[in-house]
């Protein structure tokens, strides 16, 4: 069978506009339907993989070839990514199955549905206006599940990132704008190739502006404001959704435009420096959260800048690394939302002082917790340690020594707070929890997905980076990209 990228667009946004009207007749039928469409479209994302790995896949719509026409181009980065994002969203919604209990299930759904289409649209368009409608479709989904619990605090977090996200979108359609001014085309591709022709001046506008127009999603300090909320009054499994595939998604776009729009030294310093400090002050700000959810927000901030210092440094073992990084955080910062929104809601708060003892009292959730846990701070054998490494490798090969002195203290503040955090499930008194469920067997299952691959990674990290390996190539080779990109 022949499959096409258009896929993965497609189906999810008919999936979304058939859950509603499923809805009316069957709300089981609401929760199989994302089950049904995450696992073909994996199937469709591993299948076309080996293909994408001999020569890109160049998908053109309608007939008009570029770069006049729109294309979707599918590639070993974004055969990485957008299986990733596959799988990730399958667990999300295997845990999703029996926790989300508060109507209207329906708009959940359809809003997860549309979050998984805007961001593998964005990881697999080849226009750039394109990639602003899927950031677009991306962002009102993820405002829309920040306020799904339609709480005070919520909305609060709704309204701030929608502010926040608004900046984002302003500043990309104003760099599409001076884009399309000055090379008259809007192919990725084939802006890329017309580059060297548009002036300093402008050219370096167009970088700040997409810069902070990503920043902002990727939660490059000080564009993250929107994080912490967002992350905390979320739903748990959306916040597995916003680290594993919402800020993945933007964190490519910005890459891919770093590497083949402008390709400047000073740009990869910047980001860089931007990652350096998003780090530092992330880290900082989550030793001193007294909520779980905070925390883990705080962290995941902190593990941006780290994956932004490997790409700020801009060679290949870097590249490499960075998105090593990309994956294990995607996968072990899901976990870790999963597994807290479980211990949230056995203790009946947020508040991490709530979590004493239940260690003993939810063994398993606190174990797959725990296990994400040292697997974050970079503890072997888990698969977190083999990224750090790499990252710390190549960012001292690179000659930024004082970046590595600044990883390794940060990582060090991080294993404070994650170890703070485990000594009080398993090594304070325990906590009385009579009037609580168990933790149902779905979620169990997609937690333990979860932990087996962060320890087969770390066992077998060879297998990742076997993978890892083209996708870096084909993300720092930009005459491969225009050449496949405009092949007609």
């Amino acid at each position: 069978m022949n499959f096409s990228p258009v896929h993965f667009i497609a189906v999810p946004l008919f999936a979304a506009f058939l859950i509603p009207i499923v809805g009316r007749f069957s709300k089981e039928a609401v929760k199989l339907i994302p089950g049904l469409v995450l696992l073909y479209l994996s199937y469709v994302a591993i299948s076309l993989y080996p293909i994408a790995l001999q020569k890109p896949i160049v998908e053109i719509i309608a007939g008009f070839k570029p770069p006049f026409g729109i294309s979707l181009y599918f590639g070993p980065l974004a055969a990485f990514l957008v299986t990733m994002v596959m799988l990730i969203g399958l667990v999300i919604w295997l845990y999703s199955y029996k926790f989300i209990i508060r109507e209207p299930l329906e708009k959940y759904y359809m809003l997860f549905m549309l979050v998984i289409a805007g961001a593998t649209g964005i990881m697999i368009t080849g226009d750039i206006f394109n990639m602003f409608v899927f950031l677009e479709i991306t962002s009102i989904a993820a405002y829309s599940l920040t306020a799904f619990l339609r709480d005070k605090d919520g909305a609060e977090a709704a309204f701030k990132y929608l502010l926040i996200g608004s900046f984002s979108s302003t500043f990309y359609l104003l760099a599409v704008m001076l884009i399309y001014a000055n090379t008259g085309t809007l192919n990725i591709a084939d802006i890329a190739a017309k580059m060297q022709t548009v002036p300093n001046q402008p050219k370096i506008f167009i970088m700040i502006l997409f810069l902070v127009g990503f920043g902002i999603e990727s939660e490059l300090f000080p564009l993250n404001g929107w994080a912490p909320d967002a992350y905390s009054q979320a739903p748990s499994p959306i916040g597995g959704v916003f680290g594993g595939i919402v800020v993945k998604a933007s964190t490519y776009a910005m890459m891919r435009f770093a590497f083949v729009l402008f390709n400047f030294h000073s740009m990869f310093e910047l980001i860089l420096v931007l990652g350096v400090i998003t780090m530092l002050i992330a880290e900082m700000s989550a030793m001193r959260q007294q909520q779980i959810k905070r925390m883990l927000a705080f962290s995941s901030i902190g593990q941006m800048g780290l994956i932004m210092i490997a790409f700020g440094v801009g060679t290949d073992a870097s590249v490499r690394a960075a998105l090593f990084q990309v994956f294990n955080h995607a996968v072990i910062k899901t976990l870790l939302f999963l597994a807290a929104g479980y211990l949230v809601f056995h203790s009946g708060s947020k508040k991490i002082s709530a979590l004493d003892g239940l260690g003993h009292n939810k063994p398993i959730t606190s174990f797959f917790f725990a296990l994400g846990a040292l697997a974050i701070i970079g503890l072997p054998p888990f698969s977190g340690f083999w990224s750090k490494l790499y990252i710390l490798t190549s960012v001292a090969k690179g000659g930024f020594l004082a970046s590595v002195v600044l990883i390794l203290f940060s990582g060090i503040i991080e294993a404070i707070y994650y170890l703070r955090v485990v000594g009080r499930l398993y090594f304070k008194k325990d906590v009385s929890q009579d009037n609580v469920r168990r933790t149902p067997i779905s979620g169990l299952v997609a937690m333990g997905i979860l932990a087996v691959v962060i320890l087969y990674v770390g066992l077998y990290p060879h297998q990742i980076i076997d993978l890892i390996k083209p996708a870096a190539h084909d993300l720092v080779d930009k005459a491969a990209y225009i050449k496949y990109g405009l092949l007609h």
